[in-house]
């Protein structure tokens, strides 16, 4: 029988039931077993390890890899040298055949009291660069698409894992129980796909919510299946009877984290109808906010929007979130012409970001992550690219307890292979999790006979670049 149709006295006796576990759970509040790590399937928030520095984390991802030694690790040598066989040997495993070195055809200075290198791809950047911490040595493990994105999404390339999200949000919680706690905007729908938002073992509640996917421009990134309908009464009454049945349903199958993950995402998309509408509603935000993100401009309006998202989002209390610019940095061929155009369409809304959470005072605790799976050869491809390169990349951090207008590792003379201050990406995973007030070592899960963590049996913190 469709509910709507029940008369008031039906409808209570029917699902009257589910009125008192409701309020029992609300009464009860968090306890001391489902806010301690390990909790379980409890998003509320929990405390730390630690103090943390950051409460809030948004990781804008670019993916296809962008050239580390064409935008931010200025590599003279290079320049000197261009056209020349580079004077040592290639890894032994590459993903294509490649030629003799290619100077970056974009010109680089000096930028900020700190003096940074950033080339000419990132002029709104370069004037945040004392707000940026550069990571310029971080290298992994896969030089394909598919096990670079999932080592750096998960920890790694060969099995499905958490994802960093699932992890942190697992961990922390997250402070708005109305809006997912782990959200990506516009992700990838290849290279690993659900796998790079996914919760894997850790129960079903701490995987990522999409809104939208790659394929769809970020207007379009929002919550579907809004019940216009039906009034909020209604709605609660007919979703009480449906979670009564879930429960009988439940009862039979104990254990089922999934089932119990769909059952609480009922409710969550409930809660949701209220609020999620109004958060990703950025329309509503001034003309000249807009413009910071470059909403107006059709070139960055895209990625802008993805961007401004994300503040609301963090502005609402959700613990994680990822922008993902997709899939365009790949440049086997043309790369001039192409990693122009696609810094075009970061830069601006990125500085924007960066801006507006200062403005706001939400970067001291919010830990800003840009970065690509891997970076490019020093070398040519076809002549107009770069190939793959895990050896040796960049990626920079802001905000969240992070040292300002810093640089951190060492590239060789061509920006080939990591030298000093090495970072593996399990180093990189260990010291955002310190950064979010939680020990990667302690920060663990019990599956198949084992405990797990992101950061697998290794990761070191990378304190000198702790603020």
């Amino acid at each position: 029988m469709i509910p709507s149709l029940l008369s008031r006295r039906a409808l209570l006796q029917q699902s009257a039931c589910g009125f008192g576990s409701l309020a029992l759970r609300s009464l009860l509040g968090p306890t001391a077993a489902s806010t301690s790590l390990g909790g379980g399937d409890d998003i509320r928030p929990r405390q730390p390890h630690f103090a943390p520095r950051a409460k809030r984390m948004v990781f804008l991802f670019m993916h296809g890899g962008p050239s580390q030694v064409d935008t931010f690790d200025y590599k003279p040598l290079l320049q000197r040298d261009h056209g020349k066989p580079l004077p040592f040997a290639k890894p032994r495993v590459t993903f294509a055949e490649t030629g003799n070195l290619m100077g970056s055809p974009f010109r680089f200075a000096q930028h900020g009291q700190s003096g940074q290198w950033v080339s000419e791809l990132f002029p709104h950047l370069a004037r945040c660069v004392d707000q940026l911490c550069f990571l310029k040595a971080l290298h992994g493990s896969n030089d394909a698409h598919g096990g670079a994105l999932l080592k750096i999404h998960t920890g790694s390339d060969t099995f499905v894992r958490p994802s960093i999200g699932s992890w942190a949000l697992y961990g922390l919680g997250t402070e708005n129980q109305n809006l997912p706690g782990f959200v990506t905007i516009c992700p990838t729908l290849g290279h690993g796909g659900v796998n790079n938002w996914s919760s894997a073992f850790l129960p079903a509640v701490y995987q990522g919510t999409p809104l939208g996917n790659a394929s769809v421009p970020a207007e379009q990134a929002a919550v579907r299946h809004l019940h216009g309908e039906l009034s909020r009464p209604l709605q609660r009454a007919q979703l009480d009877l449906v979670q009564q049945l879930n429960a009988e349903h439940q009862a039979q199958r104990q254990g089922d984290d999934i089932l119990q993950a769909r059952i609480q995402s009922f409710e969550l998309a409930f809660r949701m109808q209220m609020e999620a509408p109004t958060v990703l509603d950025v329309d509503a935000e001034s003309d000249a906010t807009k413009r910071l993100y470059g909403l107006e401009r059709p070139a960055t309006q895209n990625f802008g929007r993805q961007c401004l998202m994300a503040r609301r989002l963090l502005e609402s209390g959700v613990r994680f979130v990822q922008c993902t610019h997709s899939y365009k940095w790949d440049q086997h061929n043309n790369l001039e012409v192409d990693h122009r155009k696609n810094a075009n369409e970061v830069d601006q809304p990125i500085a924007g970001l960066l801006t507006d959470l200062q403005q706001r005072g939400l970067l001291e605790d919010t830990l800003v992550w840009w970065g690509g799976e891997f970076g490019r050869t020093p070398v040519s491809e076809g002549g107009t690219g770069r190939d793959h390169n895990p050896h040796a990349f960049t990626h920079f951090l802001a905000g969240g307890g992070v040292r300002q207008g810093f640089s951190y590792g060492v590239t060789d003379d061509y920006g080939y292979y990591t030298q000093d201050q090495k970072m593996h990406v399990h180093d990189l995973h260990a010291t955002i999790l310190h950064l979010l007030g939680l020990d990667h070592e302690r920060l663990t899960w019990r599956h198949a006979g084992r405990d797990f963590r992101l950061t697998d049996v290794e990761g070191k913190v990378a304190r000198a670049i702790l603020a």
